[in-house]
């Protein structure tokens, strides 16, 4: 079950399974290539206090599914990601640029889906407290 993150100026529970893919689908995440690229994720969000639900890197995409926290849109945390994660690979590993027309790592696109635990009733009851609450001061 998706964890509920006490934040500073929220709470909140989110879960964004985001897709992304090499320039062209090249099927060049493979061997160390997939491990520093799973690695170097899996920093980024540590560093970020983003909380990896689950990582899978594929020879020609990648799935991440991940919390993220209001603050941040999931449009500048996949930017982040991808740029991140193209810099370094590229330095690690140049022959890659060789591969890649261009000097881009990443396809410009991505798939992001939501998801989430909460039903209605939940919200409805939350509402309602917080209503509850309001009218009490």
């Amino acid at each position: 079950m998706l964890e509920i993150v006490f934040d500073r100026n929220c709470v909140y529970q989110t879960a964004y399974h985001a897709v992304w893919c090499p320039k062209y689908r090249k099927s060049i995440l493979v061997g160390s290539i997939a491990a520093e690229t799973k690695r170097f994720i899996e920093t980024i969000c540590q560093e970020r206090q983003w909380s990896v639900l689950s990582l899978e890197v594929q020879p020609d995409h990648i799935h991440l599914f991940v919390s993220i926290p209001p603050a941040t849109s999931v449009a500048d945390a996949i930017k982040i990601l991808k740029g991140s994660t193209a810099r370094k690979l590229f330095v690690k590993f140049p022959e890659l640029k060789k591969q890649l027309w261009g000097g881009h790592l990443w396809s410009p696109s991505y798939y992001v889906g939501t998801a989430g635990n909460v039903s209605s009733e939940t919200i409805q009851k939350y509402i309602e407290r917080t209503e509850h609450i309001k009218g009490r001061r």
